[in-house]
């Protein structure tokens, strides 16, 4: 296992983002107790094709959340991956929704999820070519400049390879990265997940991908649950967290400085008192990698 290096801070691109602490993934059926649990959350991150364009209750709820908590934008339709032109209603709905919340950042998956504008409820990976890397670079780089706000790409987590692949997943993602210049959400379980599917490709042993990384790019960080089936391990966001999750965490947390790190869970979804201990034990990696002055809300990415 490689030894962790100090943390990049001081080189990153993203230093002047804020440090928003632990998180949540905003359900509506948890609402009322995330809005009462000020005391274990410090920002929430929200689906925003469940707001764009939506009024009545959507709105209410809305101005309720952004009253109590910074938030953050992780979409699932932007399709960075697809070849046709962009859905500019979406876009402009997108646009829209940011007046109203002001997210820091915003990010979506490294994936694409529709062709000719016909949309499926799924991510779906991408060939790691070279000409892969060089169309999600020109795309990326027009969101960046439309929304003129930080954007990340996640990791995904994925279950087919494509036999014309040239480059390895780390290579593939920190090329684009890096010639895109944007931030990383990165999921430490979906990380995990594709190793445990992978187990004789070496270079998806989560340790040795994270230290190939420019882990400088890391502004957020997400831990989930997943679930095991005769196939492999499947990312369900079904479940509580799995202790080589926490671990890869904490080590993860031991190279980078990150903006914030949460919890998602979008299936069977438990009373909001059954994730108070996933959300205390992230309290807990959260303040023994970060010094006091690191934790108020608002601070900057770099001290």
């Amino acid at each position: 296992m490689p030894e962790p290096d100090l943390k990049h801070t001081a080189n990153s691109p993203f230093k002047h983002c804020p440090v928003l602490g632990v998180g949540l993934g905003l359900r509506s059926s948890l609402l009322e107790d995330t809005l009462a649990a000020t005391d274990l959350l410090d920002w929430l991150e929200i689906t925003p094709e469940n707001y764009m364009g939506r009024g009545g209750s959507s709105q209410r709820q809305l101005e309720r959340i952004k009253a109590a908590y910074p938030l953050v934008s992780h979409g699932v339709s932007l399709s960075i991956g697809s070849v046709g032109r962009w859905d500019e209603h979406y876009l402009t709905a997108l646009e829209a929704l940011f007046e109203t919340i002001n997210p820091p950042w915003f990010s979506d998956h490294l994936c694409f999820s529709g062709i000719q504008g016909r949309y499926f409820n799924d991510l779906m990976p991408l060939p790691r070519t070279w000409e892969a890397v060089a169309h999600c670079v020109q795309r990326i780089r027009a969101i960046q400049e439309r929304f003129e706000r930080p954007f990340l790409v996640e990791n995904i987590s994925y279950y087919l390879d494509y036999p014309d692949s040239e480059l390895s997943e780390v290579q593939f993602l920190g090329e684009i990265l890096e010639q895109s210049d944007c931030g990383l959400l990165l999921d430490v379980n979906n990380l995990y997940v594709n190793h445990v599917n992978r187990p004789g490709q070496g270079d998806l042993e989560p340790h040795s991908f994270l230290a190939a990384l420019p882990l400088e790019r890391v502004v957020q960080i997400h831990v989930a649950g997943h679930n095991y089936y005769p196939e492999g391990a499947i990312d369900t966001h079904g479940s509580p967290v799995r202790d080589n999750v926490w671990e890869l965490l904490d080590w993860t947390l031991s190279r980078c400085n990150p903006c914030g790190i949460m919890l998602e869970r979008d299936l069977d979804i438990p009373p909001f008192a059954e994730l108070t201990p996933e959300l205390r034990k992230l309290r807990q990696l959260w303040d023994r990698h970060y010094s006091p002055q690191h934790l108020l809300k608002g601070a900057s990415h770099v001290a």
